[in-house]
């Protein structure tokens, strides 16, 4: 007899052993994250808190963690420094106070202490008032001996005043007409005055002047814009040969301040003209000086100078 096959029975639990494999495979999945997630937290805790710093511009201090080894604190650039003076001031480093002798330098500050030299001051501004009047008239007087023959035909005066010395030199040996640009003879008279004026430490202004001709160029749309760039190159030469540039200042008056009238053409020549005026100390540089200014202190002055206007 043939034998009789019996046919297998479907086994429904089949699915329990991939199933098996799945588990078994995520267990080794979630050990291994957790061996690579055990990481220095402190450092971890640093290097995140430098990336965040990095993007946002903020920060604080990493807070130290319950681990053994002790957190890193970061200094941060917008950190408040406060806390980190207190040791600093906690030393004890003797610094004087600001009027008292260093040491080793007890000798030289006691030649320099403040209040001394408060109590020195008037005694010295009157010294500076009394060489004030001195120095000027060393000034004109040098200036006198070295202008003598343009101030013999009128090109250049000197006035004195108390407070102020002017040397006005006229534009007929310095510019041509209508230009700021100097004559080869004006700069040789300009390196003279600049040879006496650089040794002293008077402050001085050049004002430009011109007189009342209408101009309309491209460089110089007004006589304010001439008279200025006049003075401007008298004050860059006197500068060149010595003069300390700290010490000058320029102005520009245009037209609006001649001496004379413009009717004629000798007015107008004379109008044209340049001052350097040399201020004492009681004088700002940035004074102007007026016409009633100058006719009382011409009034005032004990004896005048030569040389015409």
């Amino acid at each position: 007899m043939k034998r009789r096959h019996h046919e297998e029975h479907i086994n429904h639990e089949r699915w329990a052993i991939p199933y098996g494999d799945l588990i078994t495979l995520l267990l080794a999945l979630f050990v291994v994250m957790y061996a690579v997630s055990a990481v220095n937290e402190t450092k971890f805790r640093v290097m995140a808190q430098s990336i965040n710093e990095a993007f946002n511009g903020t920060g604080k201090v990493i807070e130290p963690t319950r681990d053994s080894t002790p957190a890193v604190q970061v200094p941060l650039p917008n950190q408040s420094r406060a806390p980190a003076a207190s040791p600093i001031a906690k030393i004890d480093v003797p610094i004087p106070p600001r009027n008292l002798p260093l040491p080793g330098h007890e000798g030289a500050a006691a030649e320099r202490q403040p209040g001394e030299k408060r109590q020195t001051a008037p005694a010295d501004n009157a010294s500076v008032g009394k060489v004030e009047q001195p120095s000027l008239s060393q000034i004109s007087d040098e200036v006198q001996r070295a202008m003598k023959p343009l101030i013999d035909k009128s090109l250049v005066s000197v006035r004195q005043t108390p407070d102020w010395l002017e040397i006005e030199v006229r534009t007929d040996i310095l510019f041509p007409v209508g230009v700021a640009k100097l004559q080869p003879a004006a700069q040789d008279v300009l390196r003279k005055l600049a040879g006496i004026l650089a040794p002293f430490p008077n402050t001085m202004r050049v004002e430009g002047y011109t007189d009342n001709t209408p101009i309309a160029t491209s460089t110089f749309p007004s006589n304010w814009e001439l008279s200025a760039a006049r003075a401007a190159t008298v004050a860059r030469l006197l500068t060149e040969q010595g003069v300390d540039p700290h010490h000058v200042g320029i102005m520009g008056f245009g037209e609006f301040r001649p001496t004379v009238s413009n009717a004629t053409d000798e007015g107008r020549n004379r109008n044209r003209r340049v001052l350097i005026v040399v201020m004492g100390d009681k004088v700002e540089n940035t004074h102007v000086i007026s016409d009633a200014d100058r006719v009382s202190a011409a009034a005032a002055a004990s004896a005048p100078t030569t040389g015409a206007r």
